[in-house]
Formats: structure tokens, C-alpha cells, sequence
């Protein structure tokens, strides 16, 4: 073989380890690059979201916090969830005014519907629902044996006003057993409606299950006829003008969770899947 050719062959080899070398390194390169990224990635998944602002129905007091906890909070380190729980319809008249909310959980769709018509909201969906229970102080100082045999009358009873999605299914619950109210007082919020009830201030109160369920060692529950036919479906929706949307998102999609709809129905609440087309 002559020398020129040997250098040829030689010059060509070296170039083609070159490559190999270039090539073995950009795909090392890459696959640093790939990991750096899934890196990331992660930890943008356990970044906190900052404060989040939750307008939530008086009767969420107890499971909406458990469940942001559980997932938001857990999910996203350092993030803040700031909860409003009100009535319903305070909740929209709050937003109406300016109030900064990230997202809005009413307790019926009559005051989501409100709160889309003023534009305060986007793309509402129903995600439980709940029913009407009679609830007298331990003991039944007032003698109280149901909701349509006469032995309210007289007595000190306590509603939600017609406003607030309890009273607005108390008064339905009322007209379809044919039994006239009179309330000593109408709350705005069915936890006041409770609260009256379990410390002795009233004979009985209509408040929904999920509520009674929570103070069992306070107030005994006297089921109401026709309960069934009144079921309030609540709903949940990111507001409109949320100053968070990524962390009005993650309360919804934890809301919405398996996780979520346990708990709710840990609580006595309806999952979303239980309620029937025909209520929706």
C-alpha cells in the first residue's frame, strides 16, 4: 500500500471517529438536557399556587378545607387557601361589589346562575348535592315529633331566609307538605340556623343533613316528608376576573378528584355521579 493511500485511509478514520464522538456527545447532551427538564418539570408540580380565594357555602365549612389540604395544599407546598363561608347569595353579592375571588362554591344553582348572568364566573358544573333535615337540641326540650303533625306550631323554630338556598328548599319543602311556618327568626347562613339550634336558643331548625351530621352530639335529627323531592345540587366555578386561575384550577380539579367526591360523601353529601340526569 502505498504512503499516500496509508494517510488517505488514515485521515478518513479519524473523521469518521470524530463524528462518532460528536454524535456519542450530543445525545449525552440531550439526554442531560431530557433529565434537567423532567426536573423541572417536577418541581413545577410541587410549586406553591400563593393565596387562593375560596367563596364557599356555609355548609362547606368542614369538607372544603379537608379536602384543599389534602390535595392543593399537599400538591403545592406553601400555597394559601383563603376561605369565605357564607350564604350563597352573600357570596355572589360580595363578588358583585368588587370582592377579589378565585373561585365560587354555592350551595344551589339558582345563586351560580345569578352570578353568570352577572358575568362574575365562567363555566359552572355541578359537583354534589344535599337534602333538608328538621334538627331539635338533645333531649327535645320542645317535644317536637315532626315537620307536618302540628307540634311546631308554637314553638321556636329557626329557618334560612328565602334568599339562601336552605330557605329557598324550606319554603318548597313547606308548600309540598301544606305546612305554614312561623319562624321566630331567618338566618342568613344555615350554620347560624344550626348553632341556634344546638345551644338551646331555639326548639328546632331546618338545616341541611350534612350539617346536622357534623354536631350528632348536639341535635337529634327528625327526617321531613318529601325531602327527597327537594335536593339542592351544588355548583362550583372559577371566577371570571380570578386573580389566581391556576389556583382557583387546582381547587376545582381537587374538588372534582375521586379524592374529593369521598370526602364529600364521607360527609353525607351526594357525589356528582350519584345525582341523577334527570336532577341535573
Amino acid at each position: 500500500m502505498s504512503v499516500k493511500r496509508f494517510v488517505k485511509i488514515a485521515l478518513a478514520m479519524t473523521a469518521c471517529l470524530g463524528l462518532v464522538a460528536g454524535c456519542s456527545g450530543g445525545a449525552d447532551k440531550a439526554g442531560k438536557t431530557s433529565q434537567g427538564g423532567d426536573r423541572a418539570n417536577s418541581a413545577d408540580a410541587g410549586k406553591s399556587l400563593g393565596d387562593v380565594q375560596v367563596y364557599g357555602a356555609a355548609s362547606l365549612n368542614t369538607v372544603l378545607p379537608e379536602i384543599g389540604d389534602a390535595t392543593v395544599v399537599k400538591d403545592h407546598p406553601g400555597t394559601k387557601l383563603l376561605f369565605n363561608f357564607n350564604g350563597s347569595s352573600s357570596l355572589v353579592d360580595e363578588m358583585a361589589g368588587g370582592a377579589p375571588v378565585d373561585i365560587l362554591l354555592t350551595a344551589d344553582e339558582k345563586n351560580m346562575k345569578k352570578a353568570l348572568e352577572k358575568n362574575l364566573v365562567k363555566d359552572p358544573q355541578i359537583f354534589t348535592a344535599n337534602t333538608l333535615v328538621l334538627v331539635v337540641p338533645k333531649g327535645n326540650p320542645g317535644a317536637i315529633k315532626g315537620f307536618a303533625d302540628g307540634t311546631l306550631d308554637g314553638k321556636k323554630l329557626v329557618i334560612c331566609a328565602p334568599e339562601v338556598p336552605c330557605g329557598n328548599a324550606t319554603a318548597k319543602l313547606s308548600e309540598l307538605n301544606n305546612v305554614k311556618l312561623a319562624p321566630v327568626s331567618e338566618e342568613q347562613s344555615v350554620s347560624d340556623v344550626l348553632d341556634k339550634v344546638a345551644s338551646g336558643e331555639a326548639d328546632a331548625g331546618v338545616v341541611y343533613k350534612t350539617d346536622a351530621k357534623l354536631k350528632a352530639d348536639k341535635v337529634e335529627v327528625i327526617e321531613i316528608p318529601k325531602a327527597d323531592q327537594v335536593v339542592n345540587n351544588y355548583m362550583i366555578a372559577v371566577a371570571a376576573g380570578a386573580p389566581n386561575p391556576e389556583g382557583a384550577k387546582a381547587v376545582l380539579d381537587a374538588v372534582m378528584s375521586d379524592a374529593g367526591q369521598a370526602a364529600l360523601e364521607k360527609y353525607g353529601f351526594l357525589p356528582a355521579a350519584k345525582i341523577s340526569s334527570a336532577q341535573k
